[in-house]
């Protein structure tokens, strides 16, 4: 994946039947693992085709909200960092 463990980014795992999520995420000290398993249903995946989340969607598919269709608004955003 060429990911950093280290950077910051939250790592998302699913299992092949999408009941189980794992988030892992880097804190200063160690690793967080966050880990979620359904009684009923499934996690949605049309968020995770992109490849990448932004943390409104990472918030919405581990509440089980599945957004057909919706219109983003431009909103302003620093400039992402270069780690190279």
């Amino acid at each position: 994946m060429e990911r950093q463990p280290t950077s910051g980014e939250v790592f998302v795992f699913l299992n092949r039947s999408r009941t189980h999520i794992k988030l892992l995420h880097w804190e200063h000290g160690g690793f967080v693992l966050y880990y979620k398993r359904l009684e009923q249903g499934t996690f949605g995946t049309s968020s995770l085709k992109k490849g990448e989340l932004s943390w409104s969607d990472l918030v919405l598919l581990i509440e089980g909200v599945q957004v057909v269709k919706s219109i983003q608004k431009k909103r302003y955003s620093l400039p992402q960092k270069q780690l190279f």
